[in-house]
């Protein structure tokens, strides 16, 4: 298997979704003549032309008003969000009709289009280009939110996310962009059945901690630690948001009797917040011995320099601290 970043793993997985569907164009800002701000694109245009590969105005409303409109009148558009902070400004066209239009048309219509952007903090680019704003997708009936954390995953999702028939957020943190590992180019799949599954990262029966996206990568970094080795730590990547897979996390809280959840975004309304309430009024609640815990990014704008963007972001020793105290508190 050959070994690439998680951009190049992305990219890999547009080629093949252009090469599929010759339906499919892709559309962003600086995606074409630039490569995109982060690289992802680069190289498309020479490949597949401008009238696949289309450099935007700077409108995300007109961008994501042009993926609706090809996506109900046949095509299977991939539209980018250069940042997804600025996807708020594409909120009327993505919430208010490719979310909707499905069900307003009794089924007639299908909208089979993704909506990528770079997502995160962790580069010093402040509070307009670092948020987490996935939760607020997750509210909106007929959406469907991704969020990869590694290469091979990236290209999985990506492709399942291609074959499905409705809208996708797909949320790619600007941290995993640069992590490398080997990667199964498999074939385009059949179906979309991989979206909505999480995945066990590593098995455990001391603590369950549940995380997505770049803080995925920290939670298995912090569960290395030499504080921890003593511990059995179960590691769940939740992958897909909506629909979440909280029957996996409620049947792994079952066998280790503790939760911990680990989110860069903020507690308020959050990710982190759903699924432990989801948990709190399953069968698993009785098998908690003590209250879930949710670590989560600080209710902050998002700082620009390296020592207060740290602070406000949970941290691979917040991580191993939290497990210690969950753990060693009780016995």
């Amino acid at each position: 298997m050959p070994e690439m970043t998680t951009g190049q793993a992305i990219k890999e997985a547009l080629s093949l979704c252009l090469d599929s569907n010759d339906t499919t164009f892709i559309a962003g800002e600086d995606i074409g003549v630039y490569g995109g701000a982060f690289g992802v694109t680069d190289g498309l245009l020479e490949r597949y032309g401008h009238e696949r590969i289309k450099d935007t105005p700077i409108s995300e409303d007109v961008i994501a008003g042009l993926a609706v409109g090809a996506a109900i009148t046949g095509s299977k558009p991939i539209v980018e969000m250069q940042f997804s902070d600025f996807i708020v400004n594409a909120m009327d066209p993505i919430v208010n009709q490719a979310a909707k239009l499905h069900f307003m048309y009794g089924g007639a219509v299908n909208v089979p289009m993704i909506v990528r952007g770079a997502s995160g903090a962790g580069t010093g680019a402040a509070a307009q280009h670092s948020q987490s704003l996935e939760s607020w997708f997750c509210h909106v009936p007929g959406l469907k939110v991704v969020t990869p954390s590694n290469p091979q995953n990236a290209f999985d999702l990506l492709l399942a996310s291609f074959v499905d028939p409705n809208p996708v957020i797909f949320m790619e943190h600007k941290l995993i962009y640069k992590l490398k590992s080997e990667v199964n180019l498999g074939p385009m799949p059949s179906d979309s059945s991989e979206l909505g599954k999480s995945k066990v990262i590593q098995e455990g029966n001391d603590i369950t901690v549940v995380s997505y996206s770049n803080m995925v990568n920290s939670v298995i970094s912090a569960a290395k630690e030499d504080s921890l080795t003593d511990y059995s730590i179960e590691i769940i990547d939740l992958l897909t948001l909506a629909p979440m897979d909280s029957e996996s996390v409620i049947n792994s809280v079952e066998k280790t009797k503790r939760l911990l959840v680990c989110q860069e975004a903020p507690a308020s309304s959050s990710v982190g917040s759903t699924l432990i309430s989801e948990v709190a009024t399953s069968r698993a609640f009785k098998a908690l011995n003590q209250s879930p815990e949710l670590l989560a990014g600080l209710h902050s704008p998002m700082p620009s320099a390296k020592h207060l963007e740290t602070t406000v972001i949970p941290q691979e020793e917040d991580i191993v601290q939290k497990i210690k105290e969950m753990i060693e508190n009780e016995q």
